[in-house]
């Protein structure tokens, strides 16, 4: 089976009778073996079923492959007298619950086909990888650490019947925002926690992150999940969000027990979920480059500087044109040398910057979800672009 053809899905269903345990397992185990192999953690660096394919499979393909099958096991979990086809029709229909106009996975250009067809296109469409970054949306570089929501509101569909989008997209809502709590507990921040807080609030699939100052256990509801299997994953994407090279500071530790608390988990479980993200990450973060560095979000931002550079610098004419005539901006660019902007100007120097960005087909890339977080990079470079005249009366 090779993930990356027509017709993988039902090459795998032909397979799913050699394979009669992956039916047999509970949810528990599903989860168990998803963390194993990284999927719990946004990186598979494993497929959990037998790859007797002799392919070397991909990450890409690899959380393919993960996705489905852990769609598959949850269906023969929930479901009794489970049917190979009643299942492929299930999942055609829980997505297109959630397809909506505000998700950039669009589902509804999926030209008609057979339905094992249609859902290889909308699984491929749920996958993202740090794999040619900038030909995909560079925001949702931890879009898979969320993927295991959709095997929670599939679970929520089988079992209430009921349209999942507003499950996910709550579950969605508290996964990102405690995590962004979590790294707000810091004692110490960088610009690149405040950076990752940014890019992992810009992954979101169906809702928006709270306000940064805005955000706390009194606006995270809780409450809802009382699913073991709900707690554990909580628990492991905010213990991945909190991740650095040294030990948990105070602040940290004390954030995830306060967690814990909250969920009504016990430290057992609370000590096992940190034990394992910082294992798992220390095993693999040889072969996983996001990993592979003293602080991702900084790798990540280094490695998009040298690429924004280039673009930049490729388009300096065209920039340099649409900058100068534009006469507040290069006014407030101007007195940006010599004082701090206010807010507002700040905003209107951001907005002038983005509109000029519109224009050059080879920036698109500031005007993505996120890609403000790229505009100082262009800011630095301005004075640069702009003839001698501007650096002399700066």
């Amino acid at each position: 089976m090779n993930p990356s053809t027509s017709g993988w899905i039902e090459k795998f269903l032909r397979d799913l009778d050699d394979n009669s345990h992956l039916p047999q397992w509970s949810l528990d185990e599903l989860y168990l073996h998803l963390r194993r192999v990284g999927f719990i953690y946004g990186t598979s660096i494993d497929t959990i079923i037998i790859n007797n394919s002799g392919i070397i499979y991909s990450e890409e393909e690899k959380t393919k492959t993960n996705l489905f099958t852990a769609l598959v096991v949850t269906y023969y979990d929930t479901i009794e007298n489970a049917g190979k086809s009643d299942c492929i029709e299930a999942l055609i229909q829980f997505y297109s619950f959630l397809d909506t106009k505000k998700s950039i996975f669009s589902f509804g250009n999926i030209l008609p086909s057979n339905n094992n067809e249609k859902l290889e296109k909308i699984i491929h469409a749920r996958i993202q990888t740090n794999e040619s970054i900038f030909k995909k949306n560079f925001s949702h570089l931890l879009t898979n650490a969320l993927l295991f929501i959709d095997v929670l509101a599939f679970e929520y569909f089988l079992i209430y019947d009921k349209d999942p989008f507003g499950y996910a997209s709550k579950l969605e809502e508290t996964l990102t925002n405690t995590a962004f709590l979590a790294l707000n507990s810091k004692k110490e921040q960088d610009k690149y926690d405040k950076l990752l807080v940014k890019l992992f609030s810009s992954s979101v699939r169906y809702t928006n992150i709270s306000n940064e100052e805005e955000t706390s256990f009194d606006y995270i509801e809780l409450d809802p999940y009382t699913d073991e299997i709900e707690k554990k994953y909580i628990l492991d994407l905010t213990s991945m969000a909190v991740w650095n090279d040294e030990e948990f500071d105070k602040n940290e530790q004390g954030f995830m027990y306060a967690l814990g608390t909250k969920l009504e988990v016990s430290k057992t479980i609370l000590k096992e979920s940190i034990y394992l993200v910082r294992s798992f990450i220390n095993d693999y973060k040889e072969e996983i480059s996001f990993f592979n560095y003293s602080h991702p979000a900084l790798h990540f931002y280094q490695q998009t500087s040298k690429t924004v550079s280039i673009l930049i610098l490729r388009n300096k004419n065209r920039l340099i044109k649409e900058i100068s005539e534009s006469k507040d901006l290069m006014i407030l660019l101007g007195q940006s040398t010599t004082r701090d902007l206010s807010k507002e100007e700040k905003q209107q120097v951001k907005k002038q910057l983005l509109d000029i960005c519109k224009t050059v087909p080879s920036l698109a890339i500031f005007i993505l979800p996120g890609g403000s977080l790229l505009l100082p990079i262009l800011i630095k470079f301005i004075p640069q672009l702009l003839p001698s005249a501007f650096n002399e009366n700066k």
